[in-house]
């Protein structure tokens, strides 16, 4: 089993909308999205970017998975509260 951190993110643009995306750290990929062509195609002109919110995972596999969830189950008031609550993953989605 690999003991690499992963993490599940969320970053805003400059209109408001968020951004949810994984990685192994996120100070590296935030910098990527903001100056890089490593960034996301999504967030390409969107800038400012603030990053918002990171949480460390158990596991790539579950960090793709609730990559997902948080893309395609939360509203954008769900992903708001998210951001202002510290409440685990595993417990928002255990399902």
């Amino acid at each position: 089993m690999s003991t690499t951190p992963w993490f599940v993110y969320l970053i805003r643009t400059r209109k408001g909308t968020l951004y949810c995306g994984v990685t192994t750290d996120v100070c590296r990929r935030f910098e990527e999205h903001q100056h890089s062509k490593k960034g996301a195609k999504y967030l390409k002109g969107k800038g400012p970017l603030t990053l918002m919110w990171s949480q460390q995972v158990k596991s790539k596999r579950d960090a793709m998975q609730f990559e997902y969830r948080i893309k395609k189950r939360l509203t954008k008031t769900q992903k708001e509260d998210l951001i202002q609550q510290d409440i685990s993953l595993y417990r928002l989605f255990s399902d």
